[in-house]
């Protein structure tokens, strides 16, 4: 079956839209990577100076911080408590751990993330789940329903540096596989048709608001106040290398009072650093201007980093603004307490998402839909943790009764192999015959030495 016209138009739409960002997806990694370029550095800078250039990191910061809090712990089916066996199997034979990681990176950079599900050759019970890059991948949306309706991944170069040469084509009943023909014209290289019945590409927009279907990166926040204080560093590496050092002026000298032993005239920088200088005019003067105090540089960097911590929620040390005193562990919780809400906020609608992935790779593994696809994400504590305060609180509850074994290990936020280990250690200590033999009376623990 070759492509179709509709579906070369279909291409040609998602490959316009996937155009249409570009400019600005290469912004934001910029941004991200540090290697952004500042279009006004300031008045006082010559263009000369560009090589003086610092960059602030505050963009890394803003998305690491809270992709660094972002921890699934496991994911739970329809009217279940505990985490789903086969999911968690799907998670870890895709290497989900780091791959939502990347995920993570990619909506809070971009606005955008997307994951796929396809099948594995290799073990039909687990499907491969891929994060795929938003700067190649588009997607269309059934905005009522809220599901994709087709999806495109545009990859490969030519000869001749035109991209893409390659595009995979997502339809709820079939993949095709197309390539660019040396007319330039697209062309049919395979088809699966599978009869899914959805398109197995799920789409995060990050921020999206009602009325739209398109996401906002979360460097937003940051990239007015990263500018202004790259301009205030970079203006501080000038003032520092034209007035860092203290000047030197003299009055009633000649240039026949800068002559070495050779009768050769001395260098201007070795005069100036010259500890002794001999003047034949007896009205001649030495002084020294004092050097540029740079403590407005630093005052403006921290309002700055003031400024950035108010629009981000994270606590002004983040951004470099430090008190004499590092905070107590209890000012720390509250000073993070603005930070650890937006992170729980994020965590309610990443956690639709994968479950979303969740229920597309259930459908692949098993054949069945789970019911409303309603998987559901828990996840770890996003706040800094505090070992001693957490085990005061769950030992006071354990003693009181009001806490099971089990729901002790789900406070701590163990993982559920963590948990089922524990529940072999338990099960070993049960079955010990020595132990048994213990509690009868029938042995004395002092003979265990003998």
């Amino acid at each position: 079956m070759a492509i179709t016209p509709s579906e070369v138009a279909l291409i040609e739409r998602m490959h316009r839209d996937l155009d249409a960002n570009a400019s600005g997806d290469e912004k934001m990694l910029s941004y991200y990577q540090g290697r952004q370029r500042i279009e006004q550095l300031g008045m006082a800078i010559p263009p000369s100076m560009r090589k003086f250039l610092v960059i602030a990191g505050w963009p890394r910061v803003a998305v690491d911080t809270v992709e660094h809090r972002q921890n699934v712990r496991s994911l739970i089916l329809p009217g279940e408590e505990t985490a789903d066996p086969q999911l968690r199997s799907i998670w870890d034979a895709s290497n989900l751990d780091a791959h939502v990681k990347m995920f993570n990176r990619d909506r809070m950079i971009y606005g955008r993330a997307y994951m796929s599900v396809g099948a594995n050759e290799e073990s039909a019970a687990l499907p491969l789940v891929r994060v795929e890059s938003p700067r190649e991948m588009t997607a269309l949306v059934d905005v009522r329903r809220e599901v994709v309706t087709a999806a495109a991944r545009f990859y490969g170069e030519g000869e001749n540096g035109e991209k893409p040469t390659n595009v995979t084509l997502y339809q709820p009943d079939q993949t095709v596989w197309v390539e660019r023909t040396k007319d330039g014209r697209w062309g049919e290289v395979d088809r699966d048709v599978h009869n899914l019945g959805a398109v197995p590409v799920v789409v995060h927009l990050n921020r999206r608001m009602s009325g739209s279907w398109s996401g906002e990166s979360q460097l937003t926040d940051v990239i007015p106040w990263t500018d202004a204080a790259v301009r205030t560093f970079t203006n501080l590496q000038f003032v520092i290398e034209a007035h860092g050092s203290p000047r030197k002026y003299m009055t009633g000298v000649e240039q026949k009072d800068f002559i070495d032993a050779n009768g050769k005239p001395l260098p201007q920088w070795e005069a100036y650093f010259d500890a002794i200088h001999m003047l034949t005019n007896p009205a001649a003067k030495i002084g020294q201007l004092p050097a540029a105090d740079v403590a407005n540089f630093e005052a403006a960097v921290n309002l700055y980093g003031k400024q950035a911590s108010i629009q981000t929620g994270f606590p002004a040390r983040y951004f470099g603004v430090h008190t004499t005193n590092p905070p107590a562990e209890g000012a720390m919780h509250a000073d993070e307490s603005q930070l650890v809400t937006r992170v729980e906020a994020q965590n309610v609608e990443v956690g639709m998402t994968l479950g979303w992935v969740g229920g597309l790779a259930l459908r692949l593994a098993t054949g069945e839909w789970v019911e409303g696809n309603r998987v559901r994400v828990d996840w770890f504590d996003p706040s800094t943790p505090t070992v001693s305060q957490r085990e005061d609180a769950l030992a006071k509850r354990r003693a009181a009764g009001v806490l099971s074994r089990e729901g002790y290990w789900d406070e701590l936020g163990w993982s559920e192999a963590r948990k089922a280990k524990e529940r072999a250690y338990f099960a070993q200590e049960q079955s010990d015959p020595t132990l048994d033999r213990i509690a009868e009376g029938l042995l004395n623990a002092s003979d265990l030495g003998t």
